[in-house]
Formats: structure tokens, sequence, C-alpha cells
């Protein structure tokens, strides 16, 4: 009976009180055994649990060395967090790329890595002059991310052999709720190729952006269709036609300033070319994409979130957007941090507060990884 009321208490506790409003530093540059501390992920549970994962860097800020994966807990909307969790530690290589997702069929949450080397550079990778190469792993918690299982190499089935770097996320998958693929886990991901058009590092190589995915419930993983060339680091929405079709928004190489769109009408499988996002701009970084989950008893338009660094030079200005028409315009904005900013992630609370995690400071965009709640009433107010 008290164990019943235990979680009786903490779950209306989690789904009832307000988060905290503003900005939360949850990873410091130079605390703990790490440098830096980079590449951040955001999970929304449906206990309500915020899970914060990121690239605990101890060599640095750089992208090479010893590089674990962490973990930090919230349980009452990101008002307070517990200590980080080493969840992976392979000595000196790089453990990197957290990419989380939730089986909702199951209540299991995979977490999607790679893999390498640490005295390997992604430079080194791509041209194939390194010693070795980057590799897939996968994770899982049954447990609301309480507990993990150990990585599994995964690479066999979603990685070609002739590909060099590859990364998954950063950011979060996703599963398909509708048409002939539904249930179905996505992950975004990319990777670089040989090209003998390519200009990648002064050589004939190119990035591309790709997805894998997995239909029975994180058993097994596969590759699924690309998009080439010069698409790099990407996330994946599903479209509100009730068919299943996939929207994936890219960091682009094609020197616009400007995001990528593709579509994918057969669950990832293959996808329509790239085409620019032009409300989208960037300075060639990582961004974050979401579907707005509203809350319940609040039937509103379809919405999709987008945050990024909004500048076509510099890694600054983060701002947080809103489309109601399925990605084609944007006219929702808010800037949450105006100094240097980078990569992000976005989670939805229940009680509808948007829930991000982005890395942000005052000379430097990777100072800090801070959480940010904001209320939805504030947010879709309509511009001034």
């Amino acid at each position: 009976m008290k164990t019943r009321l235990r979680a009786f208490v903490i779950g209306f506790i989690t789904l009832y009180c307000l988060p905290a409003v503003g900005q939360v530093p949850l990873f410091q540059a130079g605390e703990g055994a790490y440098k830096s501390y980079r590449i951040p992920a955001l999970l929304s549970t449906p206990q309500g649990t915020l899970l914060a994962f990121c690239e605990g860097r101890q060599d640095g800020a750089g992208d090479a060395g010893n590089i674990d994966i962490l973990l930090k807990r919230s349980t009452d909307g990101g008002s307070t967090w517990s200590e980080q969790r080493v969840l992976w530690d392979d000595g000196p290589n790089t453990c990197g790329n957290p990419c989380p997702v939730l089986d909702e069929a199951t209540g299991t949450i995979w977490l999607l890595l790679t893999h390498n080397l640490g005295h390997d550079h992604e430079a080194d990778i791509i041209k194939k002059t390194s010693q070795g190469t980057r590799t897939v792993w996968a994770m899982k918690s049954d447990d609301d991310g309480l507990s993990w299982s150990a990585p599994l190499d995964i690479t066999q089935t979603t990685k070609k052999p002739e590909w060099g770097w590859y990364a998954t996320g950063p950011g979060v998958g996703i599963q398909l709720r509708h048409g002939p693929h539904q249930g179905r886990l996505v992950i975004p991901c990319d990777f670089s190729y040989d090209d003998p058009k390519g200009t990648l590092r002064n050589g004939p190589y190119e990035y591309g952006a790709h997805v894998i995915y997995s239909d029975d419930h994180g058993q097994s993983w596969q590759l699924g269709g690309s998009i080439t060339p010069k698409m790099n680091e990407c996330q994946v929405v599903e479209l509100a036609d009730g068919n299943g079709t996939l929207l994936m928004n890219m960091r682009s190489y094609l020197g616009r300033a400007r995001r990528a769109q593709a579509l994918s009408y057969d669950g990832g499988l293959s996808w329509t070319a790239p085409e620019d996002a032009p409300e989208l701009v960037e300075p060639v970084c990582q961004a974050a994409l979401l579907r707005y989950a509203w809350p319940r008893g609040r039937k509103k338009k379809s919405t999709l979130l987008f945050l990024n660094p909004a500048s076509t030079t510099k890694r600054r200005h983060l701002t947080l957007r809103a489309s109601f028409d399925e990605g084609k315009t944007w006219p929702r904005l808010q800037t949450l941090h105006s100094g240097p900013s980078a990569y992000s992630s976005l989670a939805v609370l229940p009680r509808g507060y948007i829930a991000c995690l982005y890395e942000a400071g005052t000379k430097s965009p990777y100072e800090t990884i801070v959480f940010q709640a904001i209320s939805p009433k504030d947010f879709f107010k309509p511009n001034k």
C-alpha cells in the first residue's frame, strides 16, 4: 500500500506541478572530470521524467579523445536534477552522439550511439587513414532511465562498409504513429562517403544524411535511405497526414546558409531531393526539430518546433520557432539566447511546457549546457 501511495504521489507531482521556467545550467565546462560538455539530447518519458544526455569530454572541446556518455534525470519538470551518471566510458576512446528514442508500445528507451578510437580524428576517418573507424551502438533502459544495458555493436546492419564518418543524431529519434510502418523506430544519422566530385576535407569525399530503423522494438536495426550530397546532422518528424510521411531537416553544406529538408513516403527507405528551408537560416550547425504535443483538452493546429542558432555567419542567436503548416513556414519565434550558442535538443512536458537543452555561453557556445522550460501560454502568443 505504501509503495503504491508513494508512486501515486510521485506521479501526481510530476504531472501537475509546473516546471521551473528560466535558464538552468546543467553541465558546466571544467566541472568534475571533464573539461567540456557537448552534444545535448533530451527525452521526456511517459512518467514525465526528463533525461538529459550529453558527451563528457575529458581532453577539451574537440570531437576526438577521451569522451564519455553522461546522463542526468529530473522527475519534477527540470526544477531539480540528479547527479550526473556515466553511461558509457571506454577508457581513452570516443563514445558519442547520444540519440534516444522511446518505444511507446513497450516503454523501452533506446539510446543510439557512435564510437571510435580516441586518437582517430574525423578527417582521418573520412579519408580512411585512421587506425579504426566509426561504429554504431545501441543500449536500452526498461525502468525510466534508472538502469541501462551494456552497449551493443549494431554496425554490421546500419553502416555500409565503404562509409567513413558516422554520427547518430545528434538529438532524438521518433516512433511512427500512422501509416503502413506504424510502430517503426526511426533514428536520424549522417555519414561520409567517397565521391569523385566531392570537396569535403579538400578531397573526393562528401557528407550525407540517412536514417536507421527498427520494426521489432529495437531487437534489430536496419539501414534506411540516404540523402546526398552535402547533407549532415539531421532530425526527423512524422507529418500529420495520417500516412506516416517523414520530414527530414538537415545541416547543409550547400553554402546557402539555410537548412535543407526532404520527405519520405515509405518510412525512411527513400527520400526526395533536398530543398532549402527559406526561413530557417543557419551558420552550418546542428538543430533540433520536434512535433509539439498540445496538453489534453486543448485542440490546436498541428505544430512543429525548431531550435537552432539563427545566424548566417556565427553560432549565436539561439531561436525557437513554431510551424503550423508542417514546416512550410515558421511564423512564431522567440530568441532564447542572443549570445554564442550551438547544439540543442527539444522535448515536451506533460502540461505542454517546451523543454529545451542547449549549448550556450558568453564568449563561446561550449561553456555550458543549459536547460530551459518555456510556458506554452507565453510562447504561442502572436508575435508583436
